[in-house]
């Protein structure tokens, strides 16, 4: 839906209702009637039998005294003609039209629930919600679940509130105005879900109708989709209680739901704010949200309104088209932030916005680089997972972290490199056994590897010093130390008993080399930078 459609002022007055039998259809071997009730501009369409009407007549008269002869009289024979069917319509439709002109401020309930007013018109839906709460609403406060509201009863509690009228119009009791007004003053946890098209058979759109929240008095979390935050009234109203907010498919800017006065006032602070410039407003923080989950909308920047949620930990971006990440140092208390599936290409000095984070997730994202994070040294959760990391050499950037314990890479180009696994966590050196890559444990066998690529990685060390010095390396001792010059595979891992933990490694002659064949070497003195020695392999198959 559009996100931009400007929100329609509430009625000032109640809207003339009409009611058309506009056709009818043949179901099975009886005839439905399309009915078309119109209440201002808002329609629907309700389809009905005779055998409806029938049942309708009849408790008309038993309750209002209806006069009998009013509904045309039933007939057998020849029922479903062409002729008849097109007689009854018109009378069928001076019928509804009589009565709504019989009742028309207080109607029946049962005249109501036959043109599913409880559905689409103003006084109907609100009847409805009131007899329900009447009889659940003590047991819901009680159980403390999320209760469920659609916009349109939302609007039609807020209409009813502005208009000078009765708070009951049927003479029921249980529809009484009060009854919502009682459970919204006390209700906890609400959830507001729109819908993206026309409400049923209706016209009516949901996106287009405002309404007021601050009958709310007592709300700690509340979850909005498929809203237009331009039509949310009375949000600012819920500063003082609400910890927890969700709203998605709903906004294009964080500023129209966190400071909704933005549009009142060229310039404001938030409370308690310094600043030396003059300003028209000064804004309520926020005073106890701690989660805020903004996912799945249209937001392209972190604008200044997050000035007012100072005590949020949690901030949820997600599916979003963030290019940049930006004012996000006005937030000490964050601990999880999710930027997933977003337009993020680079994450530049990071800790700078982002402070002592301990998750972050940038899955979904087009990041290459991981320049930025090297400095977030309280990261505990990073999920990188399909971005576009090619590299492993960018992997160092992170695995100096001295807290992270999860990493998510999966779906990167780096995925394809062979043994990517083991040369990851390699980047760890002596954290690689705490890191749990992909959602998978490491496993003893990937552990035994990482030791041998840090000791093959600190003999090409010594070779490289002992280059630089010009000296040539011919013992079979040195060789071992430059087994980078060496095409090797790792074919499997043995256990010598008077040895340790050894690897067998098969290597070839290349550039000169004296050795070839198959031996194998303790990789436990490698770890502990002791000499390396080669050893003949007697094990079958090598």
């Amino acid at each position: 839906h559009d996100l931009k459609m400007e929100s329609a002022p509430f009625p000032a007055e109640v809207s003339e209702r009409k009611v058309c039998v506009v056709g009818s259809e043949l179901v099975e071997n009886y005839t439905v009637y399309i009915i078309e009730v119109m209440d201002g501009e808002h329609r629907w369409t309700v389809k009905h039998r005779y055998s409806d009407f029938h049942d309708l007549h009849e408790k008309l008269t038993a309750e209002k005294k209806v006069d009998r002869r009013l509904l045309p009289p039933k007939k057998i024979l020849g029922k479903n003609s062409k002729s008849l069917v097109e007689r009854r319509q018109k009378e069928l439709e001076l019928y509804l039209q009589t009565l709504l002109q019989q009742f028309p401020q207080a109607t029946p309930s049962s005249l109501a629930c036959f043109l599913h007013f409880h559905l689409y018109e103003i006084n109907g839906i609100t009847a409805a919600l009131a007899e329900e709460l009447f009889h659940k609403g003590e047991q819901l406060l009680q159980v403390g679940e999320v209760f469920s509201l659609r916009p349109l009863q939302l609007y039609s509690v807020s209409q009813q509130l502005r208009l000078a009228k009765p708070t009951c119009c049927n003479g029921d009791a249980k529809t009484d105005l009060g009854h919502i007004l009682d459970f919204t003053c006390r209700l906890r946890y609400l959830k507001i879900s729109g819908t993206r098209g026309p409400v049923g058979t209706s016209n009516i759109l949901e996106s287009s109708l405002p309404f007021d929240l601050s009958v709310f008095k007592s709300l700690l979390q509340i979850e909005v989709s498929e809203c237009n935050s331009q039509q949310i009234q009375g949000l600012s109203s819920l500063r003082s209680s609400l910890a927890t907010m969700s709203i998605h498919r709903s906004t294009e800017t964080m500023m129209s739901v966190l400071v909704p006065e933005a549009s009142e006032f060229s310039q404001w602070e938030p409370e308690g704010a310094e600043s030396g410039c003059p300003v028209t407003a000064v804004i309520p923080t926020w005073k106890n949200l701690t989660t805020l989950d903004m996912s799945h909308n249209c937001i392209s920047t972190i604008d200044s309104s997050v000035k007012l949620i100072r005590k949020v930990e949690f901030l949820d971006l997600s599916y979003n088209q963030l290019s940049s990440v930006e004012n996000l140092q006005h937030l000490y208390n964050l601990v999880h932030v999710d930027l997933s599936y977003n337009s993020l290409r680079v994450l530049e000095a990071a800790h700078t916005r982002l402070g002592n984070i301990k998750t972050l997730r940038l899955a979904g994202n087009q990041l290459d680089r991981l320049t930025g994070l090297t400095k977030l040294y309280s990261l505990v959760n990073l999920d990188l997972s399909h971005n576009q990391l090619a590299q492993l050499e960018e992997i160092r950037n992170i695995g100096s972290l001295p807290c992270l314990e999860k990493l998510n890479l999966s779906s990167n180009p780096m995925c394809i490199i062979p043994d990517y696994r083991t040369k990851v966590l390699a980047q760890f050196g002596d954290r690689a056994a705490e890191v749990c890559l992909d959602s998978k444990v490491t496993t003893e066998k990937e552990l035994d590897t990482v030791e041998v690529l840090k000791a093959i990685q600190k003999a090409k060390e010594v070779k490289d010093r002992m280059s630089s010095s010009d000296k040539k390396v011919n013992s079979c001792h040195a060789e071992a130390s430059c087994l980078h010059l060496f095409k090797n595979v790792l074919d499997y891992f043995a256990t010598c008993p008077s040895q340790g933990n050894h690897v067998c490694i098969r290597l070839c002659r290349a550039e000169g080399g004296m050795v070839g064949g198959c031996f194998y070497f303790c990789c436990k003195a490698a770890a502990r930078q002791e000499s390396v020695k080669l050893f003949p392999c007697s094990l079958s198959g090598m």
